[in-house]
């Protein structure tokens, strides 16, 4: 994702706007959670709590105990004779308290001892557009000093990372990998990584500039476990000319939902547009909005303080506030204001149809890293008669209005690679958050930098000037709060549980005249609650 170039001519859209948006596709994609292709097609949430949950090595330990073969169906299914005498007391020793952590040592020190130069390499999964920039930084590391020297390989996207990094052995594994928020809870309990927070105490880092928010997305057990690196969060990206056609101020975006489905109505009714809102039944939107949602009503949505005091037990998504998210995406389906672009593989779909010349969308809610491509495929006259400064960015609605959750990814120092590679990974570590690096990392791709004193810095500060609504995000994420659930829930199954939701939510699409809102969210929470069982047994 390369930074905003000064606009260009327009040219007439033509076939070339797949071809020009196949880039955003692979960027929507990293910046998101990323979809496996154990997922396509999967419409069964049984089968979710199954397969994903034996078959789906992200989700548990590298070597699990012996299950014995017992699939999760059957490991949650109660015990019809005496259903809570058997469910009590495994639930207590579950659910008391976080698994203790004895803090390894970050040997910080050991390059001074080191023969010669260290070699280490990161693993990541990003497009190359963003690949190129983060190339930049480690050249430019590289060439600042003779004891390290890294190389990176691309793993193509999150969850082949993931996967590449629980299926190999310690030593073919990287000496630091960037991965998402979903996978806190069983990064921290795979003993396989130095916990940052050692690394952090070690040396004597300053932490005080950076977002408190990014911070605690990765922390567990009250331990700092991953750096946040590339940060983002959703916003609201809709049309301008849409909204002023009907009627609409489009320097007041829709805040709540309730002024999605106003401004969607009042778009619809004027012919402005033939739908409001784009959505999908992508586990990347769909499935993580939800938990979006709960945080900005400040509702919990595992038990145990979503995950942050113990082990979660059970989802609490089934209740009004789930009601409400799924009544309200069943509304706008039913009442012809939204428009379902199905999977959405990449994000791509979705955004294609905000600029579809027969029947466009208005509003779409994405990652805000898609900025930039977005703004460099209307540069190129892609989106028909719609400019770069057609297209208007404002926060994620919510059901209060209030800031965001953090999505991104972040880094994560494999242990056991031996003490010269730790210390090697943890000073390119704090090259990549220093304030001047996360300026050019955000100015060059469109995440939010980490760190508040990099916004005072070019390029950033530049481009939030002549540009603000690269702030955007930067300012749902920097602002101050007190609210327990301004981190997303750790939970082990979390990806699983996001299919199970969309799963839930696609079944709305499809029969938004018919389906039970209220009891489809019961049957996700069931299932939900089946995988959470089973990964605690597991684990």
């Amino acid at each position: 994702m390369s930074a905003p170039s000064a606009p260009s001519s327009r040219r007439p859209a033509s076939r070339r706007l797949v071809a020009a948006f196949g880039a955003l596709a692979v960027v929507l994609a990293a910046c998101g959670d990323g979809n496996s292709a154990i997922d396509a097609g999967r419409d069964d949430p049984d089968a979710v709590a199954t397969t994903e949950s034996e078959g789906d090595t992200v989700e548990t330990t590298p070597e699990p105990p012996d299950s014995g073969g017992e699939s999760a169906d059957t490991a949650a299914e109660p015990d019809t004779d005496e259903p809570e005498a058997a469910a009590e007391p495994e639930e207590e020793s579950v659910a008391t308290t976080l698994p203790p952590v004895d803090l390894p040592p970050c040997p910080v020190d050991a390059l001074d001892s080191a023969d010669g130069p260290v070699e280490i390499t990161l693993w990541f999964g990003l497009p190359t557009d963003l690949q190129a920039v983060l190339q930049s930084l480690v050249d430019e590391y590289n060439g600042s000093q003779d004891r390290v020297v890294v190389n990176i390989e691309n793993q193509v996207d999150y969850e082949s990372t993931i996967d590449s990094y629980q299926q190999l052995g310690t030593d073919q594994r990287p000496d630091v990998l960037l991965a998402p928020e979903f996978v806190v809870q069983t990064f921290a309990e795979s003993e396989t990584f130095i916990p940052v927070e050692s690394c952090i105490q070690a040396s004597g880092l300053d932490t005080s500039t950076f977002l408190p928010r990014a911070l605690d997305t990765y922390r567990y057990g009250d331990l700092q476990w991953g750096m946040p690196f590339n940060v983002s969060s959703p916003v609201l990206f809709y049309v301008k000319p849409v909204l002023e056609a009907a009627g609409l101020d489009p320097d007041d975006p829709p805040a709540t939902p309730d002024d999605v489905r106003a401004a969607s109505e009042a778009i619809v009714s004027s012919d402005a547009a033939t739908y409001g809102l784009v959505v999908d039944v992508s586990r990347d939107a769909a499935g993580a909005y939800i938990e979006q949602w709960f945080g900005q009503a400040e509702v919990p949505f595992v038990d145990n303080d979503n995950g942050r005091s113990a082990r979660a037990t059970e989802v609490l998504f089934d209740n009004d506030t789930g009601l409400e998210f799924f009544e309200f995406l069943q509304g706008l389906n039913r009442d012809g204001l939204s428009f379902n672009v199905g999977e959405n593989p990449g994000g791509l779909d979705a955004f294609l149809k905000l600029v579809d010349p027969s029947e466009p969308g208005a509003m779409r809610i994405d990652t805000s890293a898609a900025l930039g491509q977005l703004l460099a495929a209307l540069d190129g006259g892609l989106g028909g008669e719609l400019t770069r400064d057609d297209l208007g960015v404002g926060p994620l609605p919510g059901p209060t209005g209030a800031a965001a959750q953090v999505s991104g990814a972040a880094l994560w120092i494999p242990a056991d690679k031996g003490d010269a590679s730790a210390a090697a990974a943890w000073d390119f570590t704090q090259f990549l958050i220093e304030a001047q690096s996360q300026s050019t990392w955000s100015a060059g791709t469109g995440y939010v930098p980490m760190r508040t004193d990099a916004v005072e810095l070019d390029p950033i500060a530049s481009l939030f000037e002549s540009d603000p609504r690269f702030r955007v995000p930067y300012d749902l994420l920097a602002a101050p709060t007190d609210s327990p659930f301004s981190a997303r829930p750790a939970l082990g199954p979390q990806r699983e549980v996001r299919q199970v939701i969309v799963d839930a939510i696609a079944q709305l699409y499809n029969d938004p005249d018919g389906a039970d809102p209220a009891a489809l969210l019961t049957e996700a929470a069931e299932t939900s609650n089946r995988l959470i069982t089973n990964y605690n047994e597991l684990n």
